[in-house]
């Protein structure tokens, strides 16, 4: 059993994320997969630009809990009023689904913690 690594958990969440932006009707402007490095995802619906902060988040963690990310959450916000775009932050808890202490393995079962996209 090989545990994901932080950036698989990030892609995963990622994809998480991007299947509900799609089914949502947002148009990709671009994305980024690059770990640290925000926003993931750069959005169009009905003509206004978003910005979406992608987080994959590991049991213990709380996905609710935005002050641990809060400095980095603020200067998005920043940077996208300049392009007076809306920011979004979408948190995934993942955790394994047998035993919330052990990581999520590769081609195992893992629970998702997602309750869609927080406006900043």
């Amino acid at each position: 059993m090989k545990p994901l690594t932080e950036q698989e958990l990030h892609n995963l969440a990622m994809n998480i994320v991007g299947r509900q932006l799609e089914t949502e009707g947002y148009e990709f402007m671009a994305v980024n997969s690059e770990l640290k490095k925000n926003p993931q995802f750069v959005c169009l619906k009905k003509k206004k630009l978003h910005f979406i902060v992608v987080k994959s988040i590991s049991y213990p963690g709380d996905p609710q809990d935005l002050e641990f990310y809060r400095a980095d959450l603020n200067k998005m916000k920043e940077h996208a009023l300049k392009f007076e775009a809306v920011t979004y932050y979408a948190p995934v808890g993942l955790v394994n689904a047998t035993d919330y202490h052990l990581p999520v393995y590769l081609n195992e079962e893992y629970i998702v913690d997602y309750d869609g996209l927080i406006q900043i």
